[in-house]
């Protein structure tokens, strides 16, 4: 495994940067730090035991929140939040609306209460998709980035390679559309964001086609590549 990430890191080269939110208007962007994909054991998709990955990225991001919120910048959480039942495949149910799993997990709480904050349930892995209102078209992040004419966007949360990388790849896609047309950067923090291990012997084990396997350095590493790729500005570091 060390010797295949090693490979990708050599033919996948990352470049972090340094990132200032104060630089122009910025918001932060939340995704799916809720029970359910955060907290162990609170459901069929939580760590099974602490991982530091997500640790890591729960305590970023309550650093980061708390900055803006202190700031008065604007703070959007997505809280992956479904009807109970309804199956959302390739996955097990989950974060079924009602459960607690479709909280934010108890260090981001209190945003729940924050002027700053908009939070935003959504049924789907992509959140810009999620954001769309059915019956008018409207969609809750592009009125959210062009109410407060933001020139940024600071992404954070879980999974790097799924609900992170489809929202961005699709913000990417949506900015270049003109749909936001005060947006020029869209950056992702690294330290705030993580992703589940499922190695291959494990899924097998527990039933699971083997390609359900899902090693986490590889999609965490794959994620990031494919969002800068696109165009995202990949950040080790906010001033």
């Amino acid at each position: 495994m060390t010797t295949l990430l090693n490979i990708l890191r050599d033919q996948m080269p990352l470049r972090l940067q340094d990132f200032d939110p104060a630089a122009r208007a910025t918001g932060l962007v939340i995704v799916d730090e809720v029970n359910g994909f955060a907290t162990v054991g609170a459901g069929a998709l939580a760590p099974p035991v602490a991982d530091d990955q997500v640790t890591r990225m729960v305590a970023e991001t309550d650093v980061l929140a708390r900055r803006f919120a202190a700031a008065g910048w604007p703070v959007l959480a997505f809280l992956d939040s479904h009807t109970p039942g309804k199956p959302e495949p390739p996955y097990p149910l989950h974060c079924e609306q009602g459960s607690g799993e479709d909280d934010l997990v108890p260090q981001l709480a209190w945003l729940e209460t924050s002027p700053s904050a908009t939070l935003v349930r959504k049924d789907c892995i992509n959140g810009f998709i999620g954001a769309m209102d059915p019956v008018t078209g409207r969609n809750a992040v592009v009125d959210w980035v062009n109410g407060h004419g933001l020139g940024a966007v600071l992404v954070v949360g879980i999974c790097t390679d799924i609900c992170v990388m489809d929202f961005v790849l699709t913000l990417l896609s949506a900015r270049n559309h003109g749909l936001m047309p005060s947006l020029t950067d869209i950056a992702v923090f690294e330290p705030g964001c993580a992703t589940y291990d499922l190695p291959k012997n494990v899924a097998l084990s527990l039933g699971l086609p083997e390609t359900a396997a899902h090693p986490k350095a590889l999609t965490h590493h794959a994620g990031l590549y494919f969002m800068a790729s696109r165009g995202a500005l990949l950040i080790s570091n906010v001033l």
